[in-house]
């Protein structure tokens, strides 16, 4: 949790202060960038406790609601689901320290379309519910939105300006290969 914390730490302000304008912007979307990680991370690591560590009995007075009978394999799934947020949540807070702009653009990417198709399956299961027994449609609008806004963060970093957010620095003798 103190690395949670210390995402929303800026650092270096004077630092900043005291470069060109371009080097400056540079740092600021870096760490703009590092806050969306931090972000990110934070979520994933309160899903990811939630629903490793969820009991049946809540599961059970959910299904009551719902009129829905408790499935044990759809739990394992969500606990499963839950140790998953969990690595990516840890990996995201150490990706943050990762100066190659390449790997930086390849996470954004993956993590960019990850967003999309989980707030796709999402905007499907609420397209698709029947709305006599499916009681949590507000959490699936919630769940969407959320989703689809960090999709939307992800995809700016890697897409906009022609995908030149994300700073690669070369040498001259790399012959190019920042460009695939």
């Amino acid at each position: 949790s103190a690395s949670l914390l210390h995402c929303f730490i800026l650092q270096d302000a004077a630092l900043a202060a005291t470069m060109p304008p371009s080097a400056s912007s540079e740092i600021g979307r870096r760490r703009t960038l590092d806050a969306l990680f931090c972000i990110d991370a934070a979520l994933s690591v309160i899903s990811g406790l939630l629903l490793t560590f969820t009991p049946h009995r809540v599961l059970l007075l959910s299904t009551v609601a719902s009129a829905a009978t408790y499935s044990h394999p759809t739990h394992e799934a969500l606990r499963l689901y839950g140790c998953l947020r969990l690595a990516v949540g840890w990996i995201l807070l150490k990706i943050r320290h990762v100066d190659d702009g390449r790997f930086r653009r390849g996470v954004a990417e993956a993590l960019c379309f990850s967003y999309i198709l989980q707030s796709l399956v999402v905007l499907r299961a609420q397209l698709t519910a029947d709305t006599d027994t499916d009681a949590g449609g507000w959490i699936k609008w919630l769940a969407f939105l959320v989703l689809a806004g960090i999709a939307a963060g992800y995809g700016t970093f890697r897409f906009g300006r022609g995908g030149r957010l994300i700073k690669v620095y070369e040498l001259p003798t790399s012959g190019g290969r920042a460009q695939r």
